[in-house]
């Protein structure tokens, strides 16, 4: 039987409810300006239980509120998520494809993200890469795990078996033209609505097409690369000469080892330890040159910078494996240097060449404005040797030149050794970023070859040395390895942090980056 204070207590609040209709009803048939008036007039009037039960309700509303998250804490992040902030963020999603369609999906996604990483790209630009074509192409129920090596996928939609498939990357080859080929295919299924047919027959144009420069010419690229750097270090004409020479012959060393088969490491250390030999044996024969930047000017083609500046940015990206993976795989590379180089050094003590004082290496020094010009035409000749795009050589020299007046700037105020070219990094990395987004490419196809000036390589062939023929200064030597690695670190941080910085200023500026539409 329901008591007397049961029923007043219903009995008032059914007449709030009817006064609060009331009002709302005198509210509407008043024009703007009455509205306020009666509002003003309402809250004086009004019932003190009507406002007593109205600031309890919203007092019981706002400590709920307080202890009710908008997302369960363990909820997952969707994977579409993870395309936030990168070039293909809010990709345009269509229907569900049937099972055997997702298989032929996911079997094209991992064929383009097997070339992806063949060319050069780092984990990150992979995994958001497949990621956006899966969700274009209606599979958004989808797990990516990407190592050094390898690519999986794994397809688990609702109500239905899971589908997990596997890619093993097993070679690599220098094609940045190739890579910005892949990311316009990706760019134009995101945004433009490109049919599966018609994007697996474009990726199979792009593995089948000839690299963009024939190897005389990236032969030639090399050397003139090789040369104009020795000039940048403070070589001599004619030791910039020696180096053109030795470097094609670096070049064709690596071609034949690609040829038989012989392993990178005994390939890399045979290159070293002829750029050694050529300098070694022209010293003894008294001709003007420092065989000290001859040498340094000749391993770097050898020196594995794409390798370390991706390795970096994995690292920071969250791919630990895959940083690990290209951060030993670049250090094996170093020792190959370091063993070719200290074959070559052995060798020419035995047959009585003369030590060097890699301490008190003579340099020449040439105005700014040549080093700025020397700085530009060796960066169009390493990008020419990356097998980049035609239209992106002078916009990478651009680059670099604008990163030699950061370098220059912060010399000038004394920013150190290490800070020095982290700097100037950093301004390549932002440069780099705005006009990749200008041109849909990658930006690690313009940031790595410009960035190739700023590597520490006198510092590396002089820590070398000193490792190799000063037993007794082991630790001088083993603490300038360790400072020329320091810089290479900074340089590639440099770069990702560029990256990192110029992502607000490029927001909007793909046509697929529009603003972000919920379809969760």
């Amino acid at each position: 039987m329901t008591s007397e204070s049961e029923l007043s207590s219903d009995e008032e609040l059914r007449a709030i409810q009817e006064a609060a209709l009331a009002r709302a009803e005198a509210r509407r048939k008043l024009g703007t300006s009455s509205r306020r008036e009666y509002d003003a007039a309402a809250s004086d009037r009004r019932d003190p239980k009507e406002s007593a039960a109205r600031a309890s309700a919203n007092a019981r509303g706002a400590w709920k509120r307080m202890w009710v998250t908008e997302q369960a804490p363990t909820e997952a992040f969707s994977i579409v998520d993870r395309l936030v902030g990168s070039p293909y963020a809010n990709p345009r999603v269509r229907t569900v494809p049937q099972d055997i369609l997702a298989v032929n999906t996911i079997e094209f996604v991992l064929d383009l993200g097997e070339q992806m990483f063949r060319y050069g790209a780092g984990a990150l630009e992979v995994e958001t890469s497949m990621i956006a074509v899966m969700a274009s192409f209606g599979l958004r129920n989808v797990d990516v795990d990407i190592t050094y090596q390898s690519i999986h996928v794994n397809y688990a939609p609702p109500n239905a078996a899971s589908l997990s498939l596997l890619r093993v990357v097993r070679s690599w080859t220098n094609n940045y033209a190739g890579l910005a080929l892949v990311h316009q295919l990706v760019t134009d299924i995101v945004q433009d609505g490109v049919s599966q047919a018609e994007a697996v027959e474009r990726l199979r144009d792009i593995t089948r097409r000839p690299k963009q420069f024939p190897k005389w010419i990236v032969s030639a690229a090399g050397a003139i690369f090789a040369g104009l750097f020795v000039l940048y270090i403070g070589g001599s004409p004619t030791g910039s000469l020696v180096a053109f020479v030795s470097s094609i012959i670096v070049m064709e060393i690596g071609k034949l080892g690609a040829k038989w088969r012989i392993p990178e490491f005994f390939a890399t250390a045979a290159s070293a330890f002829a750029a050694t030999a050529i300098a070694m044996v022209l010293w003894a024969l008294d001709v003007l040159i420092s065989p000290a930047i001859v040498v340094a000017g000749g391993i770097m083609l050898l020196l594995p910078s794409a390798r370390i500046v991706s390795s970096v940015q994995d690292a920071i990206n969250g791919f630990p494996v895959t940083a690990a993976g290209r951060a030993f795989s670049a250090m094996i590379t170093y020792a190959a240097i370091v063993a070719g180089i200290v074959a070559a050094l052995v060798l020419g003590s035995l047959a009585g060449v003369p030590s060097l004082d890699v301490a008190q290496v003579s340099s020449i020094s040439y105005p700014w404005w040549a080093m700025l010009l020397t700085v530009g035409m060796a960066t169009a000749a390493i990008t020419a040797v990356e097998q980049s795009a035609i239209r992106l050589l002078l916009p990478t020299a651009g680059i670099a030149m604008l990163g030699f007046l950061a370098y220059s700037g912060s010399q000038w105020i004394g920013a150190g050794e290490r800070l020095t070219p982290a700097v100037a990094a950093v301004v390549i990395g932002f440069a780099a970023r705005l006009f990749a987004m200008r041109s849909s490419a990658p930006q690690l196809v313009i940031a790595v070859p410009a960035i190739v000036f700023l590597l520490p390589g006198l510092m590396i062939f002089r820590s070398m040395y000193v490792i190799a023929m000063n037993t007794s200064e082991l630790v001088t030597g083993l603490a300038g390895m360790f400072n020329a690695m320091m810089i290479i670190m900074a340089v590639a941080a440099g770069v990702v942090l560029g990256d990192t910085l110029a992502r607000p200023f490029t927001r909007g500026w793909s046509r697929n980056e529009r603003r972000r539409i919920r379809r969760r």
